[in-house]
Protein backbone atom coordinates (compact mmCIF):
# COMPACT_ATOMS: atom_id res chain seq x y z
CA UNK A 1 0.00 0.00 0.00
CA UNK A 2 0.74 3.32 -0.77
CA UNK A 3 2.72 5.11 2.58
CA UNK A 4 0.17 7.70 4.50
CA UNK A 5 0.34 11.29 4.31
CA UNK A 6 1.06 13.68 7.12
CA UNK A 7 -1.18 16.56 6.82
CA UNK A 8 0.61 19.45 9.24
CA UNK A 9 -1.68 22.18 10.32
CA UNK A 10 0.19 25.82 10.14
CA UNK A 11 -2.18 28.50 9.72
CA UNK A 12 -2.73 29.43 12.93
CA UNK A 13 -2.21 33.00 14.00
CA UNK A 14 -0.41 32.37 17.16
CA UNK A 15 -1.55 35.23 19.17
CA UNK A 16 -0.74 34.06 22.50
CA UNK A 17 2.71 33.69 21.48
CA UNK A 18 2.79 36.88 19.80
CA UNK A 19 4.72 36.36 16.42
CA UNK A 20 4.65 33.45 13.93
CA UNK A 21 5.53 30.58 15.87
CA UNK A 22 5.82 27.69 13.53
CA UNK A 23 8.67 29.08 12.08
CA UNK A 24 10.98 30.06 15.26
CA UNK A 25 13.79 27.98 15.68
CA UNK A 26 14.25 25.60 18.93
CA UNK A 27 17.87 24.94 18.35
CA UNK A 28 21.40 26.18 17.29
CA UNK A 29 21.05 24.11 14.21
CA UNK A 30 17.96 26.29 12.73
CA UNK A 31 15.33 23.68 13.09
CA UNK A 32 12.11 24.44 13.80
CA UNK A 33 9.41 21.58 15.63
CA UNK A 34 7.90 21.05 12.20
CA UNK A 35 11.52 19.67 11.19
CA UNK A 36 11.02 17.43 14.08
CA UNK A 37 7.46 16.30 13.26
CA UNK A 38 8.36 15.42 9.82
CA UNK A 39 11.94 13.70 10.57
CA UNK A 40 9.89 11.58 13.18
CA UNK A 41 6.90 10.63 10.56
CA UNK A 42 9.23 9.79 7.81
CA UNK A 43 10.95 7.30 10.70
CA UNK A 44 8.15 5.85 11.00
CA UNK A 45 6.95 5.35 7.87
CA UNK A 46 4.93 8.35 6.47
CA UNK A 47 5.58 9.61 2.90
CA UNK A 48 4.02 12.25 1.27
CA UNK A 49 3.52 15.85 3.81
CA UNK A 50 1.26 18.57 3.24
CA UNK A 51 1.55 21.49 5.16
CA UNK A 52 -1.52 24.30 5.25
CA UNK A 53 -0.61 27.40 4.97
CA UNK A 54 -2.10 30.75 4.95
CA UNK A 55 -1.01 32.04 1.01
CA UNK A 56 1.00 35.20 2.18
CA UNK A 57 2.91 32.70 4.62
CA UNK A 58 4.15 30.51 1.86
CA UNK A 59 7.82 32.24 1.46
CA UNK A 60 8.75 32.62 5.06
CA UNK A 61 7.71 28.49 5.19
CA UNK A 62 9.33 27.48 2.41
CA UNK A 63 12.67 29.27 3.50
CA UNK A 64 12.06 27.97 7.39
CA UNK A 65 11.82 24.17 5.68
CA UNK A 66 14.48 24.48 3.50
CA UNK A 67 15.72 21.77 0.73
CA UNK A 68 16.35 19.68 3.01
CA UNK A 69 12.59 18.08 3.88
CA UNK A 70 12.02 18.33 0.32
CA UNK A 71 15.11 15.77 -0.31
CA UNK A 72 13.36 13.54 1.52
CA UNK A 73 9.53 13.50 1.16
CA UNK A 74 7.00 14.58 -1.35
CA UNK A 75 6.68 17.75 0.08
CA UNK A 76 3.07 19.82 -0.62
CA UNK A 77 1.18 22.82 0.16
CA UNK A 78 -2.63 23.34 0.43
CA UNK A 79 -3.85 26.74 1.49
CA UNK A 80 -6.09 27.78 4.25
CA UNK A 81 -8.20 30.62 2.73
CA UNK A 82 -11.41 32.51 4.40
CA UNK A 83 -13.35 32.34 1.17
CA UNK A 84 -13.04 28.94 0.52
CA UNK A 85 -16.56 27.82 0.69
CA UNK A 86 -18.71 24.94 -0.98
CA UNK A 87 -21.24 26.66 -3.49
CA UNK A 88 -23.91 28.94 -1.85
CA UNK A 89 -21.77 30.24 0.85
CA UNK A 90 -20.07 33.61 1.34
CA UNK A 91 -17.68 35.05 4.34
CA UNK A 92 -20.04 37.13 6.17
CA UNK A 93 -19.36 40.58 6.82
CA UNK A 94 -16.48 41.70 8.90
CA UNK A 95 -15.18 38.12 9.22
CA UNK A 96 -11.35 37.45 9.65
CA UNK A 97 -10.98 34.61 11.51
CA UNK A 98 -9.91 31.18 9.89
CA UNK A 99 -12.85 28.78 9.80
CA UNK A 100 -10.90 26.33 12.20
CA UNK A 101 -9.01 23.58 12.78
CA UNK A 102 -11.49 21.11 10.47
CA UNK A 103 -11.87 23.69 7.46
CA UNK A 104 -7.71 23.60 7.57
CA UNK A 105 -7.57 19.27 7.26
CA UNK A 106 -10.51 20.38 4.75
CA UNK A 107 -8.18 22.67 2.56
CA UNK A 108 -5.45 20.03 2.24
CA UNK A 109 -7.99 16.91 0.98
CA UNK A 110 -7.20 17.84 -2.49
CA UNK A 111 -3.37 16.53 -1.73
CA UNK A 112 -4.78 13.39 0.06
CA UNK A 113 -4.97 9.72 -2.14
CA UNK A 114 -4.51 7.53 1.01
CA UNK A 115 -4.78 7.05 4.71
CA UNK A 116 -3.43 10.13 6.52
CA UNK A 117 -2.40 11.52 10.24
CA UNK A 118 -3.10 15.26 10.99
CA UNK A 119 -0.95 16.87 13.29
CA UNK A 120 -0.39 21.12 14.57
CA UNK A 121 2.50 22.51 13.38
CA UNK A 122 3.60 24.14 16.52
CA UNK A 123 3.27 20.85 18.86
CA UNK A 124 6.20 18.56 19.67
CA UNK A 125 4.58 15.14 19.64
CA UNK A 126 8.04 12.55 19.96
CA UNK A 127 8.76 9.60 18.09
CA UNK A 128 6.59 7.16 19.97
CA UNK A 129 3.37 9.32 18.95
CA UNK A 130 4.00 8.88 15.52
CA UNK A 131 5.16 5.41 15.50
CA UNK A 132 1.67 4.41 16.65
CA UNK A 133 0.41 6.63 14.04
CA UNK A 134 1.86 4.72 11.42
CA UNK A 135 1.33 1.58 12.33
CA UNK A 136 -2.20 2.16 12.38
CA UNK A 137 -2.02 3.44 9.28
CA UNK A 138 -0.61 0.83 7.62
CA UNK A 139 -1.90 -2.29 9.10
CA UNK A 140 -5.20 -3.76 7.13
CA UNK A 141 -8.41 -2.55 8.83
CA UNK A 142 -11.74 -1.28 8.23
CA UNK A 143 -11.99 2.17 5.98
CA UNK A 144 -14.20 3.62 8.47
CA UNK A 145 -12.19 2.80 11.64
CA UNK A 146 -9.68 5.66 12.78
CA UNK A 147 -7.59 6.50 15.28
CA UNK A 148 -6.48 9.31 17.86
CA UNK A 149 -2.85 9.12 19.75
CA UNK A 150 -4.08 10.39 23.25
CA UNK A 151 -1.18 11.86 25.72
CA UNK A 152 -1.71 11.66 29.75
CA UNK A 153 -2.64 15.40 30.51
CA UNK A 154 0.30 15.55 32.89
CA UNK A 155 2.44 15.56 29.80
CA UNK A 156 0.89 18.02 28.22
CA UNK A 157 0.58 21.17 30.47
CA UNK A 158 2.78 24.21 30.56
CA UNK A 159 3.59 26.34 33.49
CA UNK A 160 3.24 29.70 31.81
CA UNK A 161 -0.44 30.05 31.33
CA UNK A 162 -2.93 27.37 30.83
CA UNK A 163 -3.97 25.43 28.05
CA UNK A 164 -6.81 24.06 26.14
CA UNK A 165 -7.14 20.06 25.74
CA UNK A 166 -9.26 17.65 24.69
CA UNK A 167 -10.66 15.34 27.41
CA UNK A 168 -10.64 11.88 26.56
CA UNK A 169 -12.74 9.14 27.25
CA UNK A 170 -12.80 6.05 26.20
CA UNK A 171 -15.56 2.89 25.80
CA UNK A 172 -13.63 0.04 27.88
CA UNK A 173 -12.83 -1.59 24.55
CA UNK A 174 -10.23 0.75 23.36
CA UNK A 175 -12.08 2.93 21.51
CA UNK A 176 -13.04 6.98 21.71
CA UNK A 177 -16.27 7.33 23.49
CA UNK A 178 -16.53 11.41 23.53
CA UNK A 179 -14.03 13.66 23.61
CA UNK A 180 -14.82 17.26 25.41
CA UNK A 181 -12.45 20.65 24.79
CA UNK A 182 -11.67 22.21 27.81
CA UNK A 183 -10.74 25.48 26.76
CA UNK A 184 -8.04 26.53 30.43
CA UNK A 185 -6.91 23.65 32.05
CA UNK A 186 -3.97 24.12 34.53
CA UNK A 187 -1.51 22.27 36.28
CA UNK A 188 -2.35 20.67 39.71
CA UNK A 189 -0.49 17.71 41.67
CA UNK A 190 -1.46 14.48 40.83
CA UNK A 191 -2.65 15.81 37.33
CA UNK A 192 -4.55 18.83 35.89
CA UNK A 193 -7.88 20.93 36.62
CA UNK A 194 -10.35 22.71 34.78
CA UNK A 195 -12.81 25.76 35.11
CA UNK A 196 -15.59 26.70 32.93
CA UNK A 197 -16.52 29.82 35.44
CA UNK A 198 -13.26 32.03 35.30
CA UNK A 199 -11.99 30.62 38.30
CA UNK A 200 -14.49 30.07 40.76
CA UNK A 201 -14.56 26.71 40.65
CA UNK A 202 -12.12 24.17 39.29
CA UNK A 203 -12.70 20.46 38.07
CA UNK A 204 -9.56 17.70 39.06
CA UNK A 205 -8.62 15.66 36.47
CA UNK A 206 -6.33 12.95 37.62
CA UNK A 207 -2.99 12.19 36.41
CA UNK A 208 -3.10 9.44 33.24
CA UNK A 209 -6.43 10.85 31.48
CA UNK A 210 -6.31 10.80 28.19
CA UNK A 211 -6.51 14.16 26.18
CA UNK A 212 -6.49 15.00 22.51
CA UNK A 213 -3.42 17.22 21.23
CA UNK A 214 -4.85 17.02 17.41
CA UNK A 215 -2.67 14.09 16.10
CA UNK A 216 -5.48 11.87 14.26
CA UNK A 217 -5.15 8.81 12.08
CA UNK A 218 -7.58 8.43 9.67
CA UNK A 219 -8.43 6.50 7.12
CA UNK A 220 -10.18 6.49 3.71
CA UNK A 221 -13.65 6.23 4.74
CA UNK A 222 -13.47 10.04 6.15
CA UNK A 223 -12.86 11.99 3.49
CA UNK A 224 -16.53 12.07 2.50
CA UNK A 225 -17.43 13.45 6.26
CA UNK A 226 -15.60 16.74 5.80
CA UNK A 227 -16.90 18.54 3.27
CA UNK A 228 -20.37 17.46 4.22
CA UNK A 229 -20.11 18.40 8.11
CA UNK A 230 -18.64 21.65 7.18
CA UNK A 231 -21.35 22.36 5.35
CA UNK A 232 -24.04 21.28 7.91
CA UNK A 233 -21.53 23.56 10.25
CA UNK A 234 -22.34 26.67 8.11
CA UNK A 235 -25.82 25.99 7.44
CA UNK A 236 -26.99 25.17 11.46
CA UNK A 237 -24.03 26.36 13.67
CA UNK A 238 -22.63 29.41 11.94
CA UNK A 239 -25.47 31.90 11.87
CA UNK A 240 -25.03 32.24 15.48
CA UNK A 241 -21.92 33.62 15.92
CA UNK A 242 -20.95 34.68 12.40
CA UNK A 243 -17.82 36.56 12.87
CA UNK A 244 -15.91 33.97 14.89
CA UNK A 245 -17.46 30.60 14.88
CA UNK A 246 -14.72 27.19 14.38
CA UNK A 247 -15.18 24.00 12.65
CA UNK A 248 -12.77 22.12 15.00
CA UNK A 249 -11.30 18.94 13.35
CA UNK A 250 -12.66 17.21 16.70
CA UNK A 251 -16.31 17.41 15.37
CA UNK A 252 -15.69 15.49 12.63
CA UNK A 253 -14.70 12.05 14.70
CA UNK A 254 -17.10 12.89 17.29
CA UNK A 255 -20.08 13.51 14.93
CA UNK A 256 -19.26 9.91 13.23
CA UNK A 257 -19.00 8.48 16.47
CA UNK A 258 -22.21 9.61 17.76
CA UNK A 259 -23.82 8.57 14.75
CA UNK A 260 -22.37 5.16 14.49
CA UNK A 261 -20.50 5.76 10.95
CA UNK A 262 -17.40 5.15 12.06
CA UNK A 263 -15.22 4.20 15.34
CA UNK A 264 -11.89 5.68 16.65
CA UNK A 265 -9.23 3.56 18.34
CA UNK A 266 -7.95 5.23 21.45
CA UNK A 267 -4.44 4.74 21.09
CA UNK A 268 -1.84 5.96 23.77
CA UNK A 269 1.78 7.30 23.68
CA UNK A 270 4.18 7.99 26.95
CA UNK A 271 5.25 10.87 25.52
CA UNK A 272 5.98 14.22 26.64
CA UNK A 273 4.44 16.93 24.75
CA UNK A 274 6.49 19.90 24.13
CA UNK A 275 4.89 23.32 22.77
CA UNK A 276 5.04 26.68 22.49
CA UNK A 277 1.39 28.10 23.04
CA UNK A 278 3.23 31.17 25.42
CA UNK A 279 6.43 32.86 24.28
CA UNK A 280 7.88 31.91 27.62
CA UNK A 281 7.46 28.26 26.38
CA UNK A 282 10.30 28.54 24.06
CA UNK A 283 13.00 28.35 26.45
CA UNK A 284 11.54 24.70 27.94
CA UNK A 285 11.46 23.78 23.84
CA UNK A 286 15.09 24.18 22.91
CA UNK A 287 16.36 22.79 26.32
CA UNK A 288 13.77 19.05 25.45
CA UNK A 289 15.75 19.34 22.01
CA UNK A 290 19.31 19.89 23.10
CA UNK A 291 18.55 17.04 26.07
CA UNK A 292 17.00 14.68 23.47
CA UNK A 293 20.18 15.47 20.98
CA UNK A 294 22.45 14.47 24.08
CA UNK A 295 20.86 10.87 24.02
CA UNK A 296 20.87 10.37 20.53
CA UNK A 297 17.42 10.62 19.55
CA UNK A 298 17.82 13.41 17.08
CA UNK A 299 21.51 14.24 15.08
CA UNK A 300 22.62 17.86 15.23
CA UNK A 301 21.21 18.33 11.84
CA UNK A 302 18.26 16.33 11.07
CA UNK A 303 18.86 16.81 6.91
CA UNK A 304 22.49 16.33 6.36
Amino acid sequence: MNKPTLVIMAAGMGSRFGGNKQVTPVDDAGHIIIDFSIYDALRAGFGRVVCVIKPEMEADFHAAIGEGIARKADLRYAYQRLEALPEGFSVPEGRQKPWGTGHATLCALDEVDGPFAVINADDFYGRDAFRAAAEFLMAEGDENEHAMVGYNIENTLTENGSVSRGVCTGDGHGYLADITERTRIEPREGGAAYTEDGGESWTFIPAGTPVSMNLWAFRRGVLEAFPRLFEQFLRDDMPANPLKAEFYLPNVPKALIASGAAKVRLLTTGERWYGMTYREDAGKVREAIARMKEQGVYPERLWD
